[in-house]
């Protein structure tokens, strides 16, 4: 009997086109760009690779809708209703959606499906409820005076989304631009952009009016740009990697100073201390870095372990990575799908090969394409390497690969220090049964977020981002709002 989720993919339709100003037009672009999946290889769609009179066109549009005020001016429970029915259409169409993301960047449709169209609904309804509950402030003033202090859209929004979690990380910027007010300019990223145009008629559908959304494919060096240096986009809000976000902020310098909101790549560690539960650390850990194929910027790709429970700790990451062994993204019951490309696997293999010659050794998975029985597609078995150094490539640079870095240490200091020896600060894993420990060595990580005795754990309410190349954006939780409104005061004198 033939697979429902294969039969299903064969039936599906992949329109390409710009969605500006509620509806698909032709790009200005003379060609497109093949979608090739990487589950096997072959080509989903020829999408339209835009250019910045595309840009130009979206972003007037989008600031005709803010101008026009159907979106930016309506009540604030309005806007809440609208973002909850869009939450409960992606719900509704999350079967298409989950296979639209499969295909096109290779993880498991059972993922697609269960957590990252979940958390976009999730999301979408977690901004709406918000909506009637964000409040201004009204300052004591004199008793001749009234002082106010709102907050009010900025205007518009473009936001630069990446293809690991593409939907997601899409609805982490459009859940707090759009609740905010704000019209919003979409550059998915290439492998995933059919998906997010798909979403966008979703957000149509539930009511959300025509231009406040508009959505252009395309590569980073064209349309990325022309969003980055578009005089009439105010805020720029982006998730990638650490080069493509100073070429953000340099858009920025050398067009209208607009804000740029950059959340950038990580080097995550997974402290483990002598007192942890070194089986749940071990394999966790290694889950942390080995889920989405390894492809997320908040990935444990090193586990620091104290010495004298380094064994045990590499045993059970090491069942872990046996574990997660990529299958089919289509199959049911597939732990890890396919890396986003040939390029990718190409990427992280160099990677694995370097360190291998730094003197890094091979404890799970294997430096070569691994083969799911097809012969096609592009997959990557996980990796566990020990004896790493501190210094060595591999446990300073992000892979976005499933390849866990195992780092041996002698005390807590060392563990924290090498934790910390890195440029990047987006998340961190402490392991310890000591709540004292607990405290004290979360404090000491420089990191954006501090999961302990976990790791990516979490909800809605919590703010994602870190430091130092890691950038200083902030998505999730009511915080996320503010970099999507400009701060009014307003003094009115009442007279005596």
């Amino acid at each position: 009997m033939r697979d429902t989720w294969q039969d299903e993919a064969e039936n599906l339709e992949w329109d390409t086109a710009p969605l500006i100003g509620g509806r698909r037009l032709l790009s200005d672009a003379a060609a497109g760009f093949d979608l090739v999946s990487p589950r096997d290889g072959a080509v989903l769609a020829t999408v339209a690779d835009g250019v910045a009179s595309d840009v130009d066109a979206a972003v007037r549009s989008a600031r005709a809708a803010f101008d026009g005020g159907a979106w930016s001016r309506c009540a604030a429970v309005e806007r809440g209703r609208t973002l909850v029915r869009f939450g409960d259409l992606v719900e509704a169409n999350a079967r298409e959606l989950a296979l639209r993301i499969s295909l096109e960047m290779g993880k498991p449709v059972q993922d697609a499906l269960g957590v990252e169209l979940r958390a976009v609904a999730q999301c979408l309804r977690w901004y709406g409820q918000l909506a009637d509950k964000l409040s201004d402030e009204a300052p004591q003033a004199t008793p001749d005076a009234l002082a106010l202090v709102t907050r009010e859209p900025a205007g518009v929004v473009g936001a630069v989304v990446p293809w690991n979690f593409p939907l997601t990380m899409t609805a982490w910027k459009l859940g707090p631009a759009l609740v905010a007010g704000n019209s919003v300019v979409l550059k998915p990223a290439e492998q995933t952009s059919v998906s997010a145009l798909r979403l966008a008629e979703l957000a149509l559908e539930a009511g959300l009016p025509a231009g406040v959304l508009n959505v252009v494919p395309g590569r980073g060096d064209t349309v990325g740009e022309a969003l980055g240096r578009h005089p009439g986009v105010d805020v720029l809000t982006f998730t990638g990697s650490v080069g493509v976000g100073r070429r953000f902020l340099l858009y920025s310098a050398e067009s209208n100073g607009k804000r740029v909101w950059p959340e950038l790549g990580g080097k995550s560690a997974s402290v483990v201390l002598s007192d942890a539960d070194v089986e749940a650390a071990g394999r966790t850990s290694a889950w942390g870095a080995f889920y989405n194929q390894g492809q997320m910027c908040s990935a444990s790709s090193r586990m620091v372990v104290l010495r004298d429970v380094h064994d045990a700790a590499v045993e059970a990451a090491i069942a872990q990575a046996v574990a997660m062994a990529p299958a089919d993204p289509l199959a049911g019951d597939a732990p890890s799908g396919a890396v986003v490309s040939e390029r990718q696997l190409e990427r992280i293999l160099g990677f694995v090969d370097r360190a291998l010659a730094d003197g890094a050794v091979l404890a799970a998975g294997s430096a070569s394409r691994y083969d799911i029985g097809t012969g096609k597609g592009s997959y990557v078995a996980p990796i566990v390497l020990t004896g790493v150094r501190p210094e060595m490539e591999i446990a300073q640079a992000e892979v976005f690969g499933p390849v866990l870095s195992v780092l041996a240490v002698d005390s807590v200091d060392e563990a924290v220090a090498v934790a910390n020896g890195t440029p990047f600060g987006l998340g961190a894993g402490l392991w310890t049964r000591d709540l004292s420990a607990a405290h004290r060595v979360s404090r000491c990580l420089r990191a954006g977020t501090v999961w302990v005795n976990c790791y990516e754990e979490g909800d809605m309410s919590m703010p994602f981002g870190g430091v130092g190349d890691s950038g200083f954006g902030r998505d999730k939780g009511a915080h996320a709002v503010d970099k999507y409104t400009d701060v009014k005061s307003t003094w009115i004198e009442l007279g005596a």
